[in-house]
């Protein structure tokens, strides 16, 4: 009995052939997809976090013992 030999993995991006380990773009395309996607990072000021006050506290929270 012959054993048979997995199926070539096919881009989705391109529709070719790829030899890699995993079903996904192949080395070429991964290659452009970082380029053509490739970005900075920057840094976002966040304005300060203040809590609403619209809850009251209940009245076991103000009891006076």
């Amino acid at each position: 009995m012959t054993p048979t030999l997995p199926e070539p993995l096919i881009c989705p991006r391109c529709g070719e052939p790829s030899d890699g380990p995993r079903y996904g773009p192949c080395p070429r395309c991964r290659e452009e997809l970082r380029a053509k996607y490739a970005s900075e990072g920057r840094v976002v000021e966040a304005a300060a976090y203040e809590p609403k006050m619209n809850v009251t506290p209940n009245a076991v929270a103000l009891k006076d013992d």
